[in-house]
């Protein structure tokens, strides 16, 4: 192995030996323990981006041109093959998880949620690092689906354990929706591999070996597996209960990056291994993503839990990026990219503030939370940068993925996708009302419940990143698509 072969398996491993050794070690430094291999997690990601500018030519030539691969035979018998790789479609979304979870686990550290033990909350957010990241960098279907399952009983475990007074249910809400889409996912990758005869995801880029009806179905099937876990609307209803419920750090992770698994599949192997599926299915899902997108912005305007808001409001960007997907256009999937990333900087962040706000003042009725700019200015600002970033305004992270989004719909052309275009503008214009009233509840108006004005170190060191790159994405958004023109045009039908 060359040294960023060895980086891409550290990538995925790193976390994984974390939360084998912390299992086994004293509890006393669980969180300095779980910081350092996040952290070192972290290393790897950084290297591998200096692969793009070192690329050897591997595989030149191939539908998925990878910076750095490694391809070894798993289980020859099945012909399963541990083959991970890394290119400009995945990258962004690697280095995200492991900033988030370096966050999350420093944040965990010093304030650590009520209900079990800091120790396995720890172990078990390294171990859903290692599933996000083997699920980003996996080039075989089979390994994809075992990675993207490996996130599954974690979350599910850190939700009904760390949560609020709701928690199970929540928690058995997000497993039953989750094993439906897995359900599904398995199938059509079971049907893909039958009929294709490799489960390689270079080989299969392009439906290669696949016949159009076999497409369809197969489509189908990872159409609706992806929207569970996006989720997409209609398919959204167990999200706002786990949001809710779960932990801060939960809802980060949950929200920041498991839910582009979703996003991310349909990418690459919605859009890579059946492409005359997508065809097919493009103005189906376009219509989706509009009515996710309104759908989204009116139920946030009568929402009056913080929370929950915030959580609602993902299921209105997660329908900006189907609708980017939808268009089949090189415009549109770079902007559903940058829409992935930003809405994970974002909304990170958002829900970082939000349990801040509701562990000082024990609440998130927004009712109860007014005139938080005259009894935690500091809070108040953080939480009005948030709230503008993520309602789309120029010059912040939210912007380029909403703006092209629409730019994309009316760049594909004909009535349905102007009158798409439209409509997704006004959900924009939607988005922007209900985080104004968010803002108007929260921060303006009479004084509510007394929230502490002090925000300690471990605050900043988890909020002072995001608000960092959502300034930086929004003025360099090359900072996120530097790398994807290629990939993206091999996906595109």
């Amino acid at each position: 192995m060359n040294a960023y072969q060895v980086m891409l398996v550290a990538t995925v491993a790193l976390p994984a030996v974390g939360a084998g050794l912390l299992s086994m070690l004293p509890a006393k430094r669980a969180g300095i323990i779980a910081t350092v291999f996040a952290a070192a997690a972290l290393i790897p990601i950084v290297a591998l981006a200096f692969a793009a500018d070192d690329d050897d030519g591997i595989r030149s030539g191939a539908a998925i041109h990878p910076w750095a691969e490694v391809d070894l035979s798993w289980v020859p018998a099945l012909h399963l093959d541990f083959h991970l790789g890394v290119d400009g479609v995945s990258y962004p979304l690697v280095a995200l998880t492991g900033l988030l979870t370096l966050l999350c686990c420093a944040y965990t550290m010093w304030r650590a949620p009520a209900g079990g033990s800091p120790r396995t909350l720890l172990v078990l957010l390294l171990i859903l690092e290692a599933g996000i990241l083997g699920t980003f960098l996996s080039l075989d279907l089979i390994l994809f689906f075992l990675f993207f399952e490996v996130t599954l009983l974690p979350m599910y475990a850190v939700i009904a354990g760390w949560g609020g007074e709701d928690r199970r249910r929540a928690a058995r809400k997000f497993v039953l929706y989750t094993l439906f889409g897995s359900m599904l996912l398995l199938i059509g990758v079971l049907t893909v591999a039958v009929h294709a005869g490799t489960a390689d995801l270079v080989a299969l880029t392009g439906g290669t070996g696949l016949t159009k009806g076999t497409q369809y179905a197969a489509f189908a099937l990872f159409a609706v597996a992806f929207a569970v876990k996006a989720p997409l609307w209609p398919l959204h209803t167990w999200l706002p209960d786990a949001h809710t419920q779960a932990p801060t750090v939960g809802s980060v992770i949950l929200a920041g990056v498991l839910l582009k698994m979703g996003t991310y599949g349909l990418i690459r192997v919605g859009l890579g291994v059946t492409p005359l599926g997508a065809e097919w299915a493009s103005p189906l899902l376009g219509i989706l993503a509009a009515a996710a997108i309104l759908a989204g912005a009116l139920i946030c305007l009568r929402q009056t839990e913080l929370k929950r808001l915030i959580a609602y409001s993902s299921v209105g960007h997660m329908g900006f990026v189907l609708l980017s997907i939808a268009t089949l256009t090189t415009t549109g999937v770079q902007a559903a990219l940058l829409g992935n990333v930003a809405h994970g900087l974002i909304t990170g962040l958002l829900f970082f503030l939000a349990g801040a706000i509701k562990d000082r003042a024990h609440t998130g009725e927004l009712a109860d939370l007014g005139g938080l700019r005259e009894t935690a200015p500091r809070l108040a600002g953080l939480l009005g940068f948030a709230a503008i970033a993520s309602l789309g305004l120029p010059g912040l992270a939210g912007f380029w993925g909403e703006a092209f989004a629409v730019v994309a719909a009316v760049e594909r052309g004909g009535v349905l996708w102007t009158i798409l275009a439209v409509l997704a503008a006004i959900g924009g214009a939607l988005t922007a009302a209900y985080f104004l009233r968010l803002l108007r509840k929260v921060t303006h108006g009479p004084v509510g419940t007394p929230v502490a004005p002090a925000i300690a170190g471990a605050e900043w060191f988890a909020w002072s990143p995001l608000v960092a790159l959502t300034l930086a994405v929004g003025l360099v958004p090359s900072l996120v698509l530097a790398a994807t023109s290629l990939p993206v045009e091999a996906l595109i039908p």
